[in-house]
């Protein structure tokens, strides 16, 4: 009979354990209403701004072992955004990220390395016009906590990382190639909806 009640209690006691780390990994929803992707790139003596106003993503959290979480990321070319119609149609064509053939840009983590104590590298590929690289993010959370809604959970997070268009094959024609810098200042502003 002990035997019997020794048995049960180890087996209560890991269903427990398994079930408490089961709910200690969270999966959020990047909110691309509440969030942005931003990128700044030098013309001649001056900075411009764009963004991408289509993006979606899902980032899975271990608070307990930051090192297990990760982040999958789709960014759509089309939606590119430099306030100019004109220069936003070249972007998309093919002297630069030939939207039609490559109508997507994606980022898959591979490693999560504390820095701090809400901040991390985030190593991972990243792939733009067909091309991937292996890139380094760094990341801070804001926090975690109630949503507006009943019931709900938020996350938020900011990334910044700065990348040489030229290594994706990002190039343009000679002329603007020369005007344009090749180093392009990435930041983005994520809040992200906890999945049930």
């Amino acid at each position: 009979m002990k035997n019997l009640t020794r048995l049960v209690l180890a087996s209560v006691l890991t269903l427990g354990l398994f079930a408490s780390a089961n709910a200690a990994v969270e999966t959020y929803s990047i909110d691309p209403v509440h969030s942005s992707v931003g990128f700044g790139i030098r013309h001649l003596f001056s900075k411009v701004p764009g963004s991408f106003t289509k993006f979606s993503g899902t980032i899975v959290v271990d608070r307990a072992n930051p090192a297990a979480n990760s982040v999958e990321a789709t960014i759509d070319i089309g939606s590119v955004n430099t306030a100019s119609d004109k220069r936003d149609g070249h972007l998309k064509s093919p002297d630069f990220f030939d939207a039609a053939k490559f109508p997507a840009i994606t980022f898959k983590s591979k490693a999560w390395k504390k820095t701090g104590e809400d901040s991390f590298d985030v190593t991972g590929d990243l792939t733009i016009k067909g091309v991937t690289k292996e890139v380094v993010l760094a990341v801070k959370s804001l926090g975690f906590g109630a949503g507006m809604m009943p019931g709900t959970q938020v996350s938020g997070w900011e990334a910044s990382a700065t990348i040489n268009r030229r290594d994706f094959g990002v190039d343009g024609p000679a002329m603007i190639g020369r005007a344009v810098g090749d180093e392009v200042a990435i930041s983005i502003s994520v809040e992200a909806d906890l999945k049930k």
